[in-house]
């Protein structure tokens, strides 16, 4: 009410009341020893600073490249910081390209060297406008991805919190995933769906595969046709009708050869067309979503979500499938799907990775978002996985549940990550001029 006289009245006499003191309970943050609460949370990066705002310092970046045994090598990055919090990270690699995207691991580690390890955001900010000079390509994305994720593993560890809590919580406690890396070595339709009955007993209710045979060309013969078309089939009767059968292209077609293709398999009902063009030619690509009735995913080729825009500005997919560990990292990818999401895209990220902490970022995210869809997962690695992880993630009824420990709720060790140290792998079967053909 107004004051009889003089307007509104004084405002309460608060010098008495007792303190009402910030509640930090539900993020587990300790009170400081002299200064009651610590500060509120920086709201940029989720991170709550310990010891009254005294910044976390990066004191190390080590690079670890790992021989997973078979197709590639792995490369996990260590951030120390003088706070004895230690997060991994992992930059998703090709054969051949591993110690290049180290090189940048290490390059990029010298400037987020003594920075405090909150400033999350910040730092990718910089190494792209800064460091590369808005000149990213997959060796600076992938490099900066690992980094990225080591930071927010340092900042839930820091909270006690898994780090989908720090991204607004999850939308569910369990993964989907569907299984990759089962067929390789096969060569006829028949091998494939000896191979697929092996993954279905495994448990898992998806499966993905590249049906064409021969180096990834844009104009293919009819003969390459007809083998991609008779291996879906096989792939589809070995499974039976409810098993999710997803069909890798690899971003290899022309416009013409995608859409053929695409109404020869319809029948076999695949789950998805991944990659039928590449989405470096986004009117392509959508040109084939246009004319065809299967599901296209685009969206492992690219970095950075200012990449993905076109393709959700010409609606050249249904479904988007970033890399956590090549698109720039956590939040990046966070980024991505929320800008597919009013546009009724959803997300199944890509993940050619190993079966530990690039694994556990995706968990991380594919929870907080709630436009999700699948994961992956290669079987392939699952063996150097379980050993080179402390806790490795299990796979049951082709789930995974979501990580509840601090951080990204998963840890290597040390010592297996140098006793499967990197290694050079014979030279890959490349094309000649003699082995081309039209």
């Amino acid at each position: 009410p107004m004051g009889p006289r003089h307007g509104p009245p004084h405002p309460p006499d608060v010098r008495h009341a007792p303190a009402q003191p910030w509640r930090a309970s539900k993020l587990r943050v300790p009170m400081g020893p002299r200064h009651g609460p610590p500060h509120p949370p920086t709201f940029g990066t989720g991170i709550v600073r310990r010891g009254g705002g005294r910044a976390m310092r990066v004191t190390a970046v080590t690079p670890f490249l790992v021989d997973p045994g078979s197709g590639k090598n792995w490369l996990f990055v260590k951030v120390e910081t003088d706070g004895g919090v230690t997060g991994w990270g992992e930059c998703y690699t090709q054969a051949d390209r591993d110690e290049s995207i180290a090189a940048h691991v290490r390059a990029l580690g010298r400037y987020l060297v003594k920075r405090d390890a909150a400033q999350i955001r910040h730092f990718t900010h910089v190494a792209y406008h800064d460091f590369a000079a808005k000149r990213g390509a997959m060796d600076f994305w992938s490099a900066l991805s690992g980094i990225e994720q080591a930071l927010w593993d340092i900042a839930g560890k820091r909270l006690g919190e898994p780090v989908h809590n720090l991204l607004g919580g999850p939308c569910r406690d369990r993964i989907r995933v569907y299984a990759n890396g089962w067929y390789g070595g096969a060569r006829t339709p028949e091998a494939y769906a000896a191979r697929a009955r092996e993954v279905v007993a495994r448990g898992f209710t998806a499966l993905k595969f590249d049906p064409f045979p021969g180096p990834w060309r844009t104009h293919v013969s009819r003969r390459v046709e007809d083998q991609a078309v008779e291996t879906v089939r096989a792939v589809r009767e070995a499974v039976g009708p409810d098993v999710d059968v997803l069909v890798e292209v690899h971003r290899r077609l022309a416009p013409v050869h995608a859409v053929r293709v695409a109404e020869r398999i319809e029948p076999f009902r695949p789950f998805w067309f991944e990659e039928p063009v590449s989405s470096r030619d986004v009117d392509g690509l959508a040109e084939v979503r246009a004319r065809i009735r299967l599901p296209v995913v685009t969206g492992e080729e690219l970095y950075g979500k200012a990449e993905f825009q076109p393709v959700l500005q010409r609606r050249a997919a249904d479904i988007l499938n970033p890399d956590v560990c090549s698109c720039g990292g956590i939040l990046e990818l966070r980024e991505i799907a929320a800008m597919a999401e009013p546009v009724h895209v959803v997300v199944s990220p890509h993940n050619y990775n190993s079966t530990t902490v690039g694994l556990a970022a995706t968990l991380q995210v594919a929870a907080a978002i709630p436009n999700f869809l699948i994961t992956e997962y290669f079987v392939n690695f699952e063996a150097r996985g379980r050993d080179v992880a402390v806790e490795p993630f299990e796979v049951q009824g082709g789930y995974i549940r979501v990580p509840a420990r601090p951080g990204l709720g998963l840890e290597l060790r040390e010592e297996a990550l140098r006793r499967h140290g990197h290694r050079e792998f014979p030279l890959r079967d490349l094309p000649t001029i003699e082995t081309e053909g039209p």
